[in-house]
C-alpha cells in the first residue's frame, strides 16, 4: 500500500537553514519514524530559501524589452528582468512568458515565482544546481535516519494540450526517475516496445494532493510503499531532447 505522509509544522525556511535536519526533527516531534525506502517530496521554494536564491526585486533594474514585455503581459518589469536572466532562451511569448531555463527546463517564467514569497518585492529563483542540492539533502536525511531513502526536489509546470498546472520533478536523488517497462508484457501477451513511465514527476504530482499550492503549509511530504528503483538519477533522464520535442 502507498501512503502519503505530510509533515506539519516545518518552520519558514530562511537562508543557511539545514532542510534535511528540519525535516528529521518535524518527523520526530509528530512521531514518523522515517523508514527504508521512504521517498521525500520538497518544495522547490524551500530549497530556494535555504540556498538563498531570492531576489529582492527593489535591487533590480529592468532593461527595455522587460518594460516593453512587462506592459504586454501585465507584469513587473523588475520581475520580467528575473526572468530573461534567468532563461537561457526564449521558446514563446503569446499567453505566457515560455523560456528554457538555464537548467534546460521548458516552463513559464523561468520557474522565477512570487507565490509563497513574504512581501510583495520578492521572487524565488530555481535552486541553482537541482540535482547537487537532492543529493545533498537526502544525504544528510540518510545520515541521521539511519535508512536509506529517495529525495525529489518539486516545482509546478503546466503542460502542452493540457489544463492544470501539475507538480514536477526538477531534481531526483537515490532513485532512478524513469522507469523502462520496454520488454515487459501486457494482459494479452503482447510485448511492450516505447512505454517508459516517469516515474518521479508521477510520485511529485501525487505530493501535491497534500502539499498544495496555497496556504496549506505543507512543502515537505513522505511518499511510503512505493518500490522504485535505488540509483541516481539525473535532469538529462527527465528532459526531452530538443530533436523529439514536438511543442518546442
Amino acid at each position: 500500500m502507498i501512503q502519503i505522509l505530510e509533515l506539519k509544522g516545518i518552520p519558514i525556511i530562511r537562508e543557511g537553514d539545514n532542510i534535511a535536519k528540519i525535516i528529521f526533527e518535524t518527523a520526530k516531534s509528530q512521531g514518523v519514524e522515517i523508514k527504508n525506502k521512504d521517498v521525500f517530496v520538497i518544495a522547490q521554494t524551500i530549497v530556494s530559501r535555504a540556498e538563498g536564491s531570492i531576489v529582492d526585486l527593489n535591487t533590480v533594474a529592468p532593461s527595455d524589452f522587460a518594460i516593453r514585455t512587462a506592459e504586454r503581459f501585465e507584469k513587473d518589469p523588475r520581475q520580467v528582468e528575473v526572468i530573461l536572466q534567468e532563461a537561457r532562451q526564449i521558446i514563446k511569448m503569446e499567453y505566457a512568458i515560455i523560456t528554457e531555463t538555464k537548467h534546460g527546463f521548458i516552463c513559464a517564467n523561468s520557474g522565477v515565482d512570487k507565490s509563497n514569497m513574504p512581501g510583495e518585492n520578492f521572487v524565488s529563483l530555481l535552486p541553482k544546481d537541482p540535482e547537487k542540492s537532492a543529493r545533498e539533502i537526502r544525504t544528510e536525511l540518510e545520515r541521521l535516519a539511519g535508512v536509506k531513502v529517495a529525495v525529489i526536489i518539486s516545482d509546478t509546470h503546466g503542460r502542452p494540450f493540457r489544463e492544470g498546472a501539475i507538480n514536477v520533478a526538477i531534481a531526483v536523488s537515490g532513485m532512478k526517475p524513469l522507469w523502462d517497462r520496454r520488454g515487459d508484457v501486457d494482459l494479452f501477451g503482447y510485448y511492450l516496445k516505447s512505454t517508459i513511465i516517469g516515474i518521479s514527476d508521477e510520485l511529485a504530482s501525487a505530493a501535491e494532493l497534500v502539499m498544495g499550492e496555497a496556504n496549506e503549509g505543507i512543502p515537505v511530504v513522505i511518499i511510503r510503499g512505493f518500490n522504485y528503483i535505488e540509483g541516481e538519477g539525473s535532469l538529462k533522464d527527465l528532459i526531452m531532447s530538443p530533436e523529439k520535442d514536438m511543442f518546442r
